[in-house]
């Protein structure tokens, strides 16, 4: 067995340049940037009120001043500012050429087209140009696009960026167990809901999953498994990968020409996970348990994702409080499945007694992975631990 870190940086070793695309801007949340966007203009492009008010000169602040004209977003005064004018002025639009301060109207006392001046600004109320950006920046976060970013792209008047191309992420479970969600199981059967939550953490990570029809416990069904994943970035097993009579997908991979990089880890849960390179395209191979498989998603599939689109895989890792006692940890690095409640400082963090890779319903109620290193020494309440947090 291997430790999940020299596991994740094999997996991560299979990742494939990122491929790029262009796209629309209204299109491109959630996408990576394959190169760096370049604006096309500055912001403000000119000097701008920052409120409602009126713009003169700082100098005369304290005269009787008279009001010359108006200027609105969109609508620029161009008369010629001379000493002792005003102009109103409304919040966005350009602060005439001569007057270097804009008052807030609250803070005037207007009287036809004279003002007074009843209260100093601490500034000047002008927003100048460029402050927000200029024409030749770029602008390269290294993370998936959020709103905020579509509205920079949008302000820096640039129409459609370069992306990485999302990953076609193929999963395909096994098992004559399974039965598709909807259907009425047989004498030992269940219901397949890996393969549905492994498409759910595919999208989340920004790749496009394609489900594949469920294989059945023989080397032809599985082989016309692989068949169907041909063209796809990415193939997802679930199932199949321990060493039992009917786990057939290690032995079908290799028969395929499954060039391994690993098999097994030491963790919990999860332990049966294999990866590698099948023809060219990655393959992980994940266990059957539903927990497991998604703490192996989560792990090892969802940082593969975004290495494939040129993003720094990491996982999100925050510091609680234990709530409880825990007893030594085994040989194996634990990811135990645990609630986060409120504290002074630090969250209190608390694994749930029961850590059954079947329970899939403590794995929805989960807040958070507390990870527990291999042979971890007894911990107590109030020892700070680490964790991935779950959901948003």
């Amino acid at each position: 067995m291997i430790s999940v870190e020299d596991a994740l940086a094999q997996v991560l070793a299979l990742a494939p340049p990122a491929q790029a695309e262009q796209v629309s801007i209204d299109q491109a949340l959630g996408r990576a940037l394959a190169e760096p966007a370049v604006s096309r203009l500055t912001q403000p492009p000119f000097d701008a009120s920052a409120m409602d008010g009126y713009a003169l000169r700082m100098a005369d602040m304290e005269q009787s001043l008279t009001v010359i004209g108006e200027a609105a977003a969109g609508s620029p005064w161009d008369g010629q500012a001379a000493p002792l004018t005003a102009v109103r002025i409304f919040t966005g639009a350009p602060v005439p050429a001569g007057y270097d301060g804009v008052v807030m109207q609250e803070h005037v006392d207007r009287d036809g087209d004279r003002i007074r001046v009843t209260a100093r600004s601490s500034g000047t109320n002008i927003r100048k140009a460029g402050d927000d950006f200029h024409a030749g920046d770029s602008f390269a976060p290294a993370r998936r696009l959020t709103p905020p970013d579509i509205a920079l792209l949008a302000a820096m008047n640039i129409p459609t960026i370069s992306v990485a191309r999302r990953p076609r992420v193929a999963i395909l479970a096994g098992g004559d167990e399974l039965v598709v969600p909807g259907s009425q199981p047989g004498p030992g059967q269940i219901v397949s809901s890996n393969d549905l939550a492994m498409a759910a953490l595919v999208r989340e990570a920004g790749a496009d999953p394609v489900i594949l029809p469920i294989a059945r416990d023989t080397e032809e069904s599985l082989c016309t498994g692989f068949a169907a994943a041909s063209g796809a970035d990415l193939l997802v097993t679930i199932g199949g990968a321990s060493v039992g009579d009917h786990d057939l997908v290690g032995k079908v991979a290799a028969d395929l020409g499954l060039q391994r990089a690993f098999y097994k880890i030491a963790m919990r849960p999860g332990k049966p996970l294999m990866a590698g390179r099948l023809g060219g395209m990655p393959m992980i191979g994940l266990p059957g348990n539903p927990v497991s498989a998604i703490v192996c998603g989560i792990l090892f599939v969802q940082p593969l994702i975004a290495a494939m689109q040129g993003l720094r895989p990491s996982h999100t890792l925050l510091k609680a409080r234990l709530a409880v006692d825990l007893p030594p940890e085994g040989d194996r690095q634990h990811y135990l499945r645990a609630t986060l409640a409120e504290n002074e400082d630090l969250p209190l963090i608390t694994p749930f007694p029961s850590q059954d890779s079947a329970r899939l319903s403590l794995m929805a109620q989960a807040d958070a992975l507390l990870i527990r290193p291999a042979n971890d020494p007894s911990r107590h309440a109030g020892d700070i631990v680490s964790f991935i947090p779950l959901g948003g």
